[in-house]
């Protein structure tokens, strides 16, 4: 309601009279050292901060600690921060000059040049040469994809307030514990020392994950030099320049097959660009890998992957972090493989599709909510594809299939790591959640509140959901890897069950009356039988896994040789869908951004700097070039989950 009619306030509409505007200085080459700044204006006035005002740990603390939070000496990408300047004014800000001279050295912008590695990935499954051998036929396909700008509607911006001895942070974020852990390391202080809320975030999709701790740590720096709140805002063209993208992939297959379509071996080889530093590159790497061979069965599986390090801007997470880029290579080669068999594309998937009982490339046997042939085959019957697809064989348009699966929430024994909490309040008029998760735009806090409100026999509105306070909510974890309602949801929903049996025959609120306070806190729970290894990458990867098949018919123009799409057929089975209209709204929008991603968008890179940092030329799909969408929900419950819910 808030957004629909104007009264959410996003971070650029927190005001405030004594507040600085932060700028940030950064590189203008791609690697090199730091050999001189000079500042061309009167730093009267001015708060500057560099490497050396870093109080803690100059580190932009995640997975690897290798990212400083300014540059000390050294370089690495262009648009790496070496210099915040901040003023009460921001046309003086905008002016003020700062020149810093490198002794630049050759950069690295090929990853298959790099030889330095952050992650590296083996699966292996049978034995690949033994698979080989039963083949009738083995084939060769290399797949490139490159960057894709998230592009949120909203750019990256923080508020820094110095307060109660250490500071509050606001901001438009995915993760508000992320930048907590972030900044206590960078300012060196304690955890009670550091608060950080989540505003009205206007779009994330991976992109506010772990870059706003770069942007807040900034914005805290000057805040506690200047004793003054301090604002950052990322303009457009600066937010597409300096942060994080999907990464570039290299994909390299080699199949062997039968005569009949069946898999008798995958040789797989994964490339990632990871750009000048770690971030979330062993994650986005990890996913991708382990779905690397698609949904399909076969005994005998080599995967070897490596995300690498080339002095280009950062990457980062985005929507189904690594998974697009490795199933888009998949699901190409079997359509290579179909043509070379002479065989309809859909029957070669549905001879090699998973079923419950099969096994993974990690060894995982999927269970009774394994629906990979369920949505391929109701995908084709709705569009009648193999029929179509021979009838438009002689004219400019095709029709294209894909099969596709996504595990929800974190792998392996990730979310044991986490360890997750999610607390449960009861209020005078019904009951508040308090989690970490936040809203960006995907309807967390309607979902959540529907869990809720079901289990606990109480109208919806009686439940209010918590603002994301590190000071008022347990860690939930983050919001990403499409764990939210499945492993979030399924705690608060315990939460309420205990809430339930403690209330009895009283409602919240006569409850509320006669006893006060009751507040029920929940911890993840790993599922029984579930078994994990890092080391091996063996076993159990996901809780879960949502199956997909999308079928797009495209036009092609004769004479430039556009494609562009005219229907588009998708269906999910992601185990119980808790809002429908929720859950059909994202599979639109992810849709979007794959056409776009396929079609459209085109990262240009030149010397190691986005060339095209602007929406005139870098282009996304808008309504016009969205076909309509005939979005097919299918439910197999996934008993982990909420009412039976997945991951989407």
């Amino acid at each position: 309601h808030e957004k629909a009619t104007g009264l959410a306030r996003y971070i650029d509409a927190i005001r405030s009279d004594d507040v600085l505007y932060v700028r940030t200085i950064r590189s203008t080459v791609p690697a090199g050292r730091i050999a001189d700044i000079r500042y061309g204006f009167d730093r009267s006035g001015f708060t500057v901060v560099d490497h050396r005002d870093v109080p803690g740990r100059n580190i932009v603390a995640l997975i690897d600690e290798d990212q400083p939070s300014l540059a000390d000496t050294c370089v690495r990408h262009i648009a790496e921060p070496i210099v915040l300047i901040a003023h009460t004014d921001r046309a003086t800000l905008a002016t003020a000059e700062v020149e810093i001279t490198y002794n630049e050295t050759p950069p690295t912008l090929d990853p298959e040049r790099s030889d330095i590695s952050f992650k590296s990935i083996a699966i292996d499954k049978g034995e690949i040469d033994a698979g080989v051998a039963q083949a009738d036929l083995i084939v060769e396909g290399e797949y490139r994809a490159g960057h894709q700008e998230q592009l949120y509607i909203e750019p990256n911006g923080v508020v820094a307030v110095p307060e109660n001895g250490g500071v509050t942070l606001y901001g438009s974020l995915q993760c508000p514990y992320y930048v907590h852990r972030a900044l206590t390391v960078l300012l060196g202080l304690p955890a009670d020392k550091v608060r950080v809320v989540q505003t009205e975030t206007g779009g994330g999709f991976g992109g506010k994950e772990e870059y706003p701790s770069m942007i807040a740590g900034h914005a805290a720096l000057v805040a506690l030099k200047s004793g003054r709140p301090a604002k950052l805002i990322y303009d457009r063209v600066e937010d597409m320049l300096a942060t994080t993208k999907r990464h570039p992939a290299i994909v390299r297959h080699r199949a062997s097959v039968k005569k009949d379509g069946r898999l008798t071996a995958m040789a797989i080889d994964v490339v990632l660009d990871g750009g000048a530093y770690a971030t979330l590159s062993a994650v986005v790497l990890s996913r991708g890998m382990i779905h690397a061979s698609g949904p399909y069965r076969c005994d005998h599986v080599r995967a070897r992957g490596r995300a690498v390090m080339t002095n280009t801007p950062p990457n980062g997470a985005f929507r189904g972090f690594g998974a697009p880029q490795t199933q888009f290579a998949v699901e190409a080669h079997m359509d290579v493989i179909a043509e070379r068999l002479g065989m309809d594309p859909l029957r070669l998937r549905e001879r090699n599709a998973l079923r419950p009982g099969d096994t993974t490339a990690t060894g995982q046997r999927v269970g009774k909510d394994c629906s990979a042939l369920q949505v391929l085959r109701e995908a084709g019957r709705r569009t009648a594809f193999s029929k179509k697809r021979k009838t438009l064989k002689a004219s400019n348009r095709g029709i294209g299939l894909s099969l596709f699966f996504h595990g929800s929430g974190f792998t392996g024994g990730g979310e044991v790591k986490l360890a997750s909490k999610a607390s449960l309040a009861l209020t005078a008029r019904g009951v508040e959640i308090r989690v970490a998760s936040t809203e960006i735009g995907q309807g967390t806090r309607t979902m959540h509140a529907q869990i809720v409100a079901d289990t606990l026999g109480i109208p919806y509105e009686h439940v209010a959901v918590s603002v994301a306070d590190t000071a008022l909510v347990p860690d939930s974890g983050p919001t990403v890897a499409s764990r939210t309602c499945m492993i979030v949801g399924r705690l608060l929903q315990r939460c309420a069950e205990d809430m339930r049996a403690q209330l009895g025959r009283l409602s919240p609120a006569a409850y509320w009356k006669k006893y006060g306070e009751l507040i029920i806190t929940k911890q993840y729970e790993k599922p029984p039988g579930l078994e994990w290894s890092d080391e091996t990458y063996r076993g159990d990867a996901y809780g879960s896994y949502g199956w997909a098949c999308d079928v797009v018919e495209v036009e092609v123009d004769p004479i430039t040789y556009q494609a562009t799409p005219v229907a588009f057929t998708t269906v999910h089975e992601i185990g119980r869908a808790i809002h429908p209209m929720l859950a059909a709204g994202q599979i639109e929008g992810g849709s979007s951004q794959g056409l776009g991603y396929a079609l459209l968008e085109e990262v240009v890179m030149r010397g190691g700097k986005m060339a095209n940092a602007q929406l005139t030329n870098y282009i996304i799909p808008t309504t016009l070039d969205t076909p309509r969408m005939d979005v097919v929900l299918l439910e197999n419950p996934y008993p982990g989950g909420p009412s039976g819910a997945k991951g989407l």
